[in-house]
C-alpha cells in the first residue's frame, strides 16, 4: 500500500482516521446500511483536512467497508452478524455481534485467541477496543495469548483478483500489504500492554500457511468458536493509480458468523463443534502453518520490527512506581 501524504500529517493522520472508522463499523457504532457523518463533520471531528477524509473514504470503499455515491454520502456495507442458539447469546442481546463476544472473552483472567483469517484487519480493530478497556482499568487480564494463521505472502490467491486477468497480482499484493500493516499494529498494541506493565504475560505468535482461507475462524478461550464463510462477490474496484477494474473479492466482515459454545455435556452440538474446530486449528497450526524466518541481527540496536516480534516472548515489563 502506498504511503498517503497530505497537509495534515500525511500517512499517520490518514491511518488514524481510517482505523477509527473501521473500528466504529466493526463494533456497530455505524450499523449496516447506515450512513457515515458528512465529510465536513468527519474533518472537524478528527481535526484533519477534507482531502484526508476523502482519501480515507476512497480507501474504505476500496476495501468494501462502504459505498460512496456523489450526493448520497457513504453507506456502510460491512457489519458482523452472528447466528447463535445458545442461552448465553440470548441473554447478552437480541442481535449478537463479534465485539461483545470478544469483550466478554477479555474479561477472563487468561485470554487465549486462536484465529484463522484472510487478513488481520477485523481483529486489529477489535483488539484496539480491548486495549483501551485495559488501559482505562475496566478489565485486567493477567495473560493474553494470540495465535493467528494467515496466508503466506507469496501465495497466489484466488481472491481478491482482477476478474479477467488471473495473473494480475496488484489486488493480491495490496491485500498482503493491508495484512502486514494490521498485523504490525496488533503486535504493537499487545506488546505495549506488557511493556507498560498492564498485562504481566503476553504471547503473540503468527504463522503463515499455503491455504487460501474459505472461512474465518475465532476460538475464544478454548470454549467458544465463531466461524464465518468468505462469500465470493464481483465488484468494481479502484486501484491506487485511479484505474477501475472488475474484481473478484470476498465478504469477510459482512458475512454471518455461526457461534458455538462448549458446555458440560461432551455430546452436545456446541461441545462437539468447539472441539472439532479446535482440533482443526491445531492440525493446521502444527502441520501446515510455518513461522517466518527470524531476521538477521542488526549491527546496532533498533526498535523491533514486525517480524522480530513474531516468534519471541515479549520483553519483560518495566516496573512502575507504586505498583
Amino acid at each position: 500500500m502506498h504511503t498517503q501524504q497530505g497537509s495534515d500529517g500525511g500517512g499517520r493522520e490518514f491511518h488514524r482516521v481510517a482505523d477509527e472508522l473501521r473500528t466504529r463499523m466493526a463494533d456497530g457504532t455505524y450499523p449496516l446500511r447506515s450512513y457515515l457523518p458528512s465529510q465536513r463533520d468527519l474533518a472537524e471531528e478528527f481535526g484533519v483536512s477534507r482531502d484526508t477524509v476523502q482519501r480515507v473514504l476512497r480507501e474504505l470503499a476500496g476495501e468494501g467497508w462502504i459505498e460512496s455515491r456523489q450526493g448520497s454520502g457513504s453507506r456502510v456495507l460491512k457489519n458482523q452478524r452472528i447466528q447463535s442458539s445458545t442461552a448465553r447469546a440470548i441473554r447478552m442481546r437480541q442481535r449478537v455481534t463479534l465485539g461483545p463476544l470478544l469483550s466478554e472473552a477479555f474479561e477472563a483472567p487468561e485470554v487465549t485467541l486462536d484465529v484463522f483469517t484472510l487478513t488481520s484487519e477485523t481483529l486489529d480493530a477489535h483488539i484496539r477496543l480491548q486495549v483501551e478497556r485495559i488501559r482505562s482499568g475496566f478489565i485486567a487480564p493477567q495473560r493474553i495469548g494470540l495465535r493467528m494463521i494467515l496466508p503466506a505472502p507469496d501465495l497466489v490467491m484466488p481472491y481478491p483478483r482482477v476478474k479477467d486477468d488471473p495473473e494480475d497480482r496488484r489486488l493480491s499484493d495490496r491485500l498482503h500489504d493491508i495484512t502486514r500493516r494490521h498485523t504490525d499494529s496488533l503486535r504493537g498494541l499487545l506488546r505495549d500492554l506488557q511493556t507498560e506493565g498492564l498485562v504481566p504475560s503476553v504471547e503473540v505468535e503468527i504463522r503463515r500457511s499455503r491455504l487460501a482461507p474459505a472461512h474465518k475462524l475465532y476460538v475464544l478461550n478454548g470454549v467458544e468458536v465463531l466461524l464465518g464463510p468468505y462469500e465470493v462477490i464481483e465488484r468494481r474496484f479502484e486501484l491506487d493509480s485511479g484505474e477501475e477494474v472488475t474484481a473478484l473479492d470476498v465478504l469477510g466482515v459482512g458475512a454471518t458468523l455461526t457461534h458455538h459454545v462448549k458446555d458440560a455435556d461432551p455430546n452436545s452440538s456446541g461441545t462437539v463443534s468447539v472441539e472439532s474446530w479446535r482440533s482443526w486449528f491445531e492440525s493446521v497450526w502444527t502441520h501446515l502453518a510455518e513461522a517466518p524466518p527470524e531476521p538477521a541481527l542488526a549491527s546496532t540496536p533498533t526498535r523491533p520490527g514486525a517480524e522480530e516480534w513474531t516468534n519471541h516472548p515479549l520483553r519483560p515489563p518495566r516496573r512502575r512506581s507504586g505498583r
